[in-house]
């Protein structure tokens, strides 16, 4: 021991150790932390050999101690002496004294440091004999708080096995047990030393198991590597164990084998279980909820509600609803019994096949027992459980082929649950697990209750938007024009398509209005606001412009007057009321076009092109003044007058049709007028292509197209002259209105027809002091029309047997079909209506 002191103090003074020369650090070791220095001395306490760690502890040189007594080296306070018969001894004398007789020594001295300070040691004496004879005295030294660190980690060490309650093991570079405490010993079933020895493989009964762990502690012990919280199931499946394991290296860097840590976390792991369990259940609620709380369809909630819990919550699944319930209807107001009509409308399976659409086929109709659970959970509200396969024969009725399919695809448990919304079922939630999986419990129960009862709202919610948008949708079209007339030189197409924001309809509409002398109006126009308000107002605002169009006035005044009904339009007159309208009125006799329009988007003129309709055609927006949308008090309108080649298409729409999300409206009206360019055979053909055309993700908006190809009367339909405001005027009149009767063949008409433009040219004669015109169109009615420059219409009365006239208006009231009159630029004009004879072609 000495020697190796010497060896270490040498290479301490400058003497290489071996292997120091190749540049390879020794590490330390045990000793290196314990610091066990080595001291000889002789039977008169004379130092014979001083180690170099005893001059580091201390620190003085061998050269300066060997030879010297050891005495002096003694803390004065600690050794002292004492009287022993009479002599005085010093604490060296004494301890040595002792060595000779007992041949050793042990205890705790208080040594002084080269520095003047005390150094506490721990020493070890013992009296040996060398090999001549010569007896000399050999110590071990340590310093105690060194050793006091030792015995505490050690005592620590010993705590944490016999006390602690994880299990502690040590396995050698074998990976056999080396040491366990008694806690991992009862974890395991085994007594400690049952455990030494041997390996994890042959503790654990589980043989898979035991090859893993074996996998895993070669890994750590191999590379280094911990492994922390490995969580895994305690031998024959009683809980779950939570295992770390680390590698043992010592101070020399040598490997030793590894530790392993062993918790038992059932506890932990089951309310982690538990924990989880609660957290996905939310999510399938919350996920559940979202896929069918904004889906306003009856059918498409029930596709979404059957496929949302496979395979999260089952296997299979099925919505089954009362057949009106998912049509609108009224909740079922009777007991259901075999004859309600149930269907399956909506399916959701982790596989297809033959069996599976035996079972649950879309679509398909459920028919079921009063008595068999099925009936029982529609009549009662009651959820059942079915957990074996005579429940599951009991489910519908006897011989059901859905039933044999079911135990077919290996179904053992199924959920049979009502869908109510306030206190009504409306049918049935069916969900099944198969196979392997685990079956429902009382939790599931309770959780698809829940999922059902929150689907039964989603799916009436769904139930009334589809009832409310029918009756919208019926009140709207309704207000709207339920036949288009086609006036004579005019034709029209036009379309209608609903906005897809729920009951929410629009207040879009459009209007064709046969007017006097062949005439014919376009109306298109937009209330602005959603939902049956909207809709009302529309159709008051119809019924006006209709009823005022019967007046014959012009567009601008027509729109004027409207604007002056104010609230009486509006459904609310707090909130008012406001649409964009464009009136138009065509002439086919004179094919002039008047247009006035209030707020709305501007007309598009489609400009005639080669043969064949609209081949080589051109578009453009009509420039016209704006004007204010109706609504607005204090505001002008202004009529734009034109003339329109024949075959001109005249396209009146609302901005659904031209407006798109995050779009500028003026890239909507490019794309129409770039489309409307295009050559199309047929004015069909062209709405179809315009509302193909409508960009992907608009604005739920009501759509209203109007189409009017604008051409002449046919030749020789209509005949025109203006005669002087001389009393000659009368008999030309009547003479050419004859001949023109006599070349349409409708002599017929003659006599009645010469009566009344008589009594009107008379009239014009006895007021006006201008021309006098008189027009006769041809087409499915005779129309007669007398103009003159006088603004003040005539007014119709009752004459008396002694008045001489008086008696024209009444006569042409009264022999006509329909008269009236209406105001021009340069007067007014009268008119009337015969209706063609009977079996007469007119031409």
């Amino acid at each position: 021991m000495s020697s190796s002191d010497e060896a270490a103090g040498a290479g301490r003074r400058g003497r290489l150790q071996p292997g120091a020369a190749a540049g390879v650090a020794v590490p330390g070791t045990l000793l290196d932390t314990l610091r066990v220095a080595v001291v000889m001395l002789d039977t008169s306490g004379r130092v014979l050999l001083w180690s170099p760690l005893a001059e580091e502890m201390l620190g003085w040189a061998g050269e300066h101690i060997v030879g010297r007594r050891v005495g002096g080296f003694f803390d004065p306070g600690e050794a002292g002496t004492e009287t022993t018969g009479g002599a005085h001894r010093s604490g060296a004398e004494r301890i040595l004294a002792d060595l000779l007789r007992n041949g050793r020594w042990d205890g705790i001295l208080s040594l002084r440091h080269r520095d003047g300070h005390s150094v506490q040691v721990e020493a070890r004496a013992s009296m040996l004999v060398d090999g001549d004879g010569r007896p000399f005295v050999l110590a071990s030294v340590a310093e105690t708080s060194r050793l006091r660190t030792l015995e505490h980690d050690l005592a620590a060490l010993d705590a944490l096995y016999d006390s602690s309650p994880l299990g502690v093991a040590v396995f050698d570079t074998e990976l056999r047990y080396v040491r366990v405490n008694e806690a991992l010993a009862r974890m395991n079933g085994l007594s400690p030393a049952d455990h030494i020895g041997r390996t994890v493989g042959e503790i654990v009964d589980d043989p898979q198991a035991g090859a893993e762990l074996t996998t895993l502690q070669r890994a750590v012990l191999t590379t280094g590597r911990p492994v922390i919280d490995l969580i895994m199931l305690a031998p024959r499946g009683l809980g779950h164990r939570s295992i770390s394991y680390h590698r043992l290296v010592d101070r020399a860097g040598s490997v030793l084998g590894i530790s392993a840590t062993v918790m038992d976390v059932t506890e932990r792991k089951e309310a982690t279980d538990k924990v989880e369990r609660a957290r996905s259940r939310l999510a399938l609620l919350n996920d559940v909820g979202a896929r069918i709380g904004g889906l306003l369809d009856v059918r498409r909630g029930a596709e979404e509600l059957a496929r949302a819990l496979v395979p999260r919550f089952s296997d299979y699944s099925g919505v089954i609803l009362h057949a009106a319930v998912a049509d609108g209807g009224e909740l079922p107001s009777v007991q259901y019994s075999e004859s309600t009509p149930m269907r399956q409308l909506g399916v959701g399976a982790i596989r297809q096949g033959p069996e599976v659409d035996r079972m649950i086929k879309l679509g398909s109709v459920i028919s079921f027992n009063r008595k068999s659970i099925f009936g029982v959970v529609l009549a009662t509200g009651q959820p059942q459980l079915v957990e074996n396969d005579q429940q599951l024969l009991a489910t519908t009725f006897p011989g059901d082929p859905k039933v044999r399919a079911t135990m077919e695809l290996g179904i053992h448990s199924l959920l049979v649950l009502p869908l109510r919304a306030r206190g009504v079922v409306l049918g049935l939630l069916v969900v099944s697990r198969a196979d392997g999986r685990e079956p429902f419990d009382r939790d599931d129960l309770a959780l698809a209750m829940e999922l059902a009862d929150r689907a039964g709202s989603g799916l009436d919610n769904a139930r009334l938007y589809v009832r409310e948008r029918e009756g919208a949708l019926m009140l709207q079209r309704s207000l709207l024009p339920q036949t288009v007339s086609q006036p004579q030189g005019v034709e029209v197409a036009f379309r209608y398509v609903p906005g897809s924001s729920g009951t929410e309809v629009g207040g879009d509409w459009f209007d064709v209005i046969p007017l006097a002398g062949g005439r014919v109006a376009f109306v298109i126009g937009d209330v602005m606001g959603h939902g049956l308000g909207a809709a009302a107002t529309m159709g008051r605002l119809r019924t006006a412009v209709r009823t005022l169009a019967g007046l014959d006035m012009p567009p601008h005044e027509l729109l004027r007057r409207v604007n002056d009904l104010g609230d009486d339009l509006a459904q609310d007159q707090d909130e008012g009321w406001m649409a964009t309208v464009v009136y138009a009125v065509y002439d086919p006799a004179t094919r002039r076009c008047t247009l006035a329009k209030a707020g709305h988007l501007p007309p598009v003129l489609v400009h005639p092109g080669g043969e064949g309709g609209f081949a080589g055609c051109g578009a453009s927006l009509l420039e016209m003044p704006s004007g204010a949308p109706l609504g607005v008090e204090g505001v002008e309108f202004e009529s734009v007058e034109l003339d329109v080649p024949d075959g001109t298409v005249l396209v009146l729409y609302t901005d659904g049709l031209v407006e798109a999300r995050g779009e500028d409206i003026s890239d909507g009206l490019d794309r129409l007028s770039a489309v409307l360019s295009r050559p199309f055979s047929s004015l069909e053909d062209a709405c179809d292509d315009l509302l193909a055309t409508m960009v992907p993700g608009r604005e739920p908006d009501d759509v209203a197209l109007l189409m009017a190809r604008l051409g002449g009367l046919p030749e020789g339909s209509t005949a025109s002259w203006t005669f002087p405001a001389e009393p000659s005027a009368v008999r030309r009149a009547r003479r050419r209105v004859r001949e023109t009767l006599a070349d349409w063949h409708l002599e017929p008409l003659t006599d009645v027809t010469v009566l009344l433009v008589s009594e009107l040219v008379t009239n014009s004669l006895r007021y006006a002091h201008g021309p006098i015109g008189v027009r006769m169109v041809r087409g499915g009615s005779l129309l007669v029309e007398v103009s003159d420059p006088l603004p003040d219409p005539p007014l119709e009365r009752v004459a008396s047997t002694e008045d001489e006239g008086g008696r024209g208006l009444q006569l042409v009231a009264r022999a006509s079909r329909r008269w009236g009159t209406r105001h021009g630029r340069l007067g007014k004009t009268v008119w009337f209506e015969l209706a063609m004879p009977v079996g007469g072609s007119g031409t």
